[in-house]
Order: structure tokens, then C-alpha cells, then sequence
């Protein structure tokens, strides 16, 4: 293959400091790190540890924005493959009330009560976890006018800088509900989007519908360019079903038929996969 595993961070000599700590510590546990296409990955031997260092990782980042501004801002994602991410990331060592939450995407119609709502995921798996709240938790509504609701988030992340976007990437190779072809070009922060039918399957399959023709058709998703903008990217992406996308995101080329593929570009990424998900690197 054309990754090989780093004896040292120190082959990364434009990471921070905080960077090469943090990675250093991984590297004595029972992970890999490589460097894949240019980009950190760090392979462990199940997904509760890859979870955990990812929550590390993550919330080392965000002690970092805050001791240099005094708040962080940070991008949650939600579906099963932040399960074990968002478990580890409730119990670090951070100071939420000086952090400040955006929600990557929701379903278009789809309000917090349903079992597939992204909001309520958040809720019971993040939020309702923390003694300490964020300072301030800007969900999306599903339920209120697309495009409304696009210009609303649109306000309130336009002018600010993202420490940390926590994310994943999904079967079909999509960040957020950016799926094949996506746009690469709009500067729209939230955009109204129509999903495809693999993406449809894999949340059908994950178990939060209950047949495929009551997976929404559309959703409210961040875009590609300004997920894009974030400091850094913490992609967590387990499991035997990822393991085409991890394919695609390191070695298809950058374009919208990839969307995960445009990662390679971020200076700041670190992928967190378990050895179900790296198969398909060796």
C-alpha cells in the first residue's frame, strides 16, 4: 500500500504542538498511526478505543481554543458512528459552558421526538450527559421551512470560526448529507439537500426507520466548503461497512463523486478508523 506507519509524529512537522502530543500518547496505546495520502490516521483495535482517542483527541483541540480566545466552537455529527466517540467526548475534561455546539444536518421534516432525529440523538447522547452546558447548542429544525431554516444557521455560523468538527462519513462516501455528486461550489453554510438511495439504505439499515420509503427524501445539511473551514477535522468512521468509503476518501480523486475524498485537502485531519474500517488500506 502507499501508507507506512509513523515511528515518530515527528514525520508531521506542521502539526501544533498540542497535535504532536496528543498523537504521541495514541502511539503507545494499541493504535497505528499512518500517514495515509497525506492525511493522520490512527487504526485501532476496536471501535470503543478508536472512539475514545478520537474524544481525546477532539477535546485537546478544544482545551486549546479555549485557553487561547477563552471559547471554542465546535461541530457535532451524529448516526452509529459516533456512538463511541460521543460516549468518551461526554466524560473529557472540558469546560463546555465557554464551548459553543452547531448540529451538522437533520432530516426535512423530521421533529426531536422521532427515533431518527438528530436533534434528539444529541440531546440524550451529548447534551443530556453534561452537568456543565455548552454556552449556547444551535440545533437544526427539521420541522420549520428548509429554507428558512438554511438562512437562520447560515446567520449564526457565518462569521465564526469552527475549532473542532467532530464527524463521520457514510457508506456512500458522504460528509455530512452531502451525498455523490455534491456540491463542492456553494458558500451557503446550511443547504437543503435530496439524499440519495444508498444514504437512504444505510439509515434504514442503522435501525432509524423503520422501512426505506420512510427515510425523507431531503435534509438540512451543512455544506461541503464550509464544513471545510473548520481548524481541524475529527472523522470517526468504524465498522466493516465503512470500509469502501475509507477506500474512497484516501484514494479516489477529489470531486463530487467523492465527497469524503476532499478531507486530503483539510491541513488539520485526523482520521480515527478500527482495523474493520482500514481493510481496505493494506
Amino acid at each position: 500500500g502507499n501508507h507506512h506507519t509513523l515511528t515518530t509524529p515527528s514525520h508531521q512537522p506542521n502539526c501544533q504542538h498540542t497535535h504532536h502530543q496528543t498523537l504521541a500518547r495514541i502511539h503507545r496505546t494499541s493504535s497505528d498511526i499512518m500517514a495515509v495520502s497525506g492525511m493522520e490516521t490512527v487504526v485501532s483495535s476496536n471501535k470503543t478505543l478508536s472512539g475514545s482517542l478520537a474524544a481525546a483527541y477532539g477535546a485537546g483541540l478544544i482545551r486549546d481554543a479555549i485557553a487561547a480566545r477563552g471559547h471554542a466552537n465546535i461541530i457535532l455529527a451524529t448516526g452509529a458512528s459516533q456512538f463511541e466517540m460521543l460516549a468518551a467526548l461526554v466524560s473529557q475534561d472540558v469546560d463546555w459552558s465557554k464551548v459553543t455546539c452547531f448540529h451538522l444536518d437533520e432530516y426535512v421534516g423530521v421533529g426531536p421526538d422521532h427515533k431518527a432525529s438528530f436533534v434528539g440523538y444529541l440531546r440524550e447522547r451529548f447534551l443530556n450527559k453534561l452537568q456543565n452546558k455548552p454556552s449556547a447548542f444551535h440545533f437544526v429544525d427539521g420541522t420549520s421551512d428548509p429554507a428558512a431554516e438554511c438562512a437562520r444557521l447560515g446567520k449564526l455560523i457565518g462569521g465564526v470560526q469552527i475549532d473542532v468538527a467532530f464527524i463521520g462519513i457514510g457508506e456512500n462516501g458522504h460528509l455530512a448529507f452531502n451525498d455523490p455528486p455534491c456540491n463542492l461550489e456553494t458558500e451557503e453554510p446550511f443547504i437543503v439537500v435530496t439524499l440519495d438511495e444508498a444514504c437512504r439504505k444505510q439509515q434504514q439499515g442503522e435501525g432509524w426507520f423503520d422501512s426505506l420509503e420512510a427515510v425523507p427524501k431531503q435534509a438540512i445539511s451543512m455544506s461541503m466548503r464550509h464544513i471545510l473551514k473548520s481548524s481541524a477535522v475529527v472523522c470517526t468512521v468504524p465498522d466493516a461497512r465503512k470500509a469502501a468509503a475509507v477506500h474512497m476518501c484516501v484514494n479516489n480523486p477529489i470531486g463530487p463523486d467523492s465527497p469524503c475524498a476532499t478531507l486530503r485537502e483539510h491541513p488539520s485531519c485526523v482520521l480515527f478508523l478500527d482495523k474493520a474500517s482500514a481493510a481496505q488500506l493494506c
